[in-house]
């Protein structure tokens, strides 16, 4: 079953399908409809490969190509709606990541060039573009800057876009510990951008909303 290449990356997040209409192509990719995988691929991609961004840097693309194949390969089996397979997709992600980082650190250490340093965060980053459009390389580093509880739980209720039920399962905490590291990262973010002025502007993403949707 192929989709249109894990590998590539989706320069725009195209308008989320709702949840019936994942959990029926869900359903229909679980019968070999590779159009379904494609809706899929599309739908959970642009998310997953944000998550995976801030997990492993720039190897997110290698990371998400491994998850998709996973996922490819063993969703027969998988069992759930819609939102299910959103959780189950950044859930094999994150384990992927995991054996990405264990491998990298039994190779030797090679120094970062300093110009990657300086694409990090820009200067004009306000709060209203980081709070308004997460889909902003900027924003996205902004968050990888919180502690990883905070950065994953925003990055899973926000970006990904999981319930806080499903978040938990994802990280194998309890809802309450998921929510309050979404609240604080929010809150740290918040707190950041409010010190650097006042908003510079920036279009709500369509996908995704605003990072004050954990709330």
């Amino acid at each position: 079953m192929a989709a249109d290449g894990p590998g590539v990356v989706a320069e725009t997040i195209p308008a989320s399908p709702g949840q019936d209409d994942l959990t029926a192509a869900v359903r229909a990719a679980q019968q070999g409809d590779e159009e379904a995988f494609r809706t899929l691929y599309r739908s959970v991609q642009p998310g997953l490969l944000r998550f995976l961004g801030v997990l492993v840097g720039g190897d997110a693309e290698d990371v998400a190509s491994e998850a998709w194949l996973q996922i490819a390969r063993d969703l027969p089996a998988f069992r759930g709606d819609g939102g299910a397979f959103r959780g189950w997709a950044a859930t094999i992600g994150r384990n992927r990541a995991t054996d990405h980082l264990r491998s990298q650190r039994r190779r030797p250490v090679q120094p970062t060039p300093i110009e990657v340093l300086a694409d990090l965060v820009a200067d004009h980053d306000t709060a209203g573009e980081a709070l308004r459009s997460v889909s902003t390389e900027a924003a996205i580093a902004l968050i990888a800057a919180l502690p990883r509880d905070q950065a994953e739980a925003v990055l899973l209720r926000v970006v990904v876009g999981l319930d806080v039920k499903t978040a938990a399962g994802v990280l194998g905490k309890r809802s309450g510990a998921v929510r309050t590291a979404a609240y604080r990262g929010l809150h740290r973010l918040a707190d950041l951008f409010e010190r650097e002025g006042p908003p510079g502007g920036g279009a709500t993403d369509p996908a995704t909303g605003t990072l004050g949707a954990t709330e």
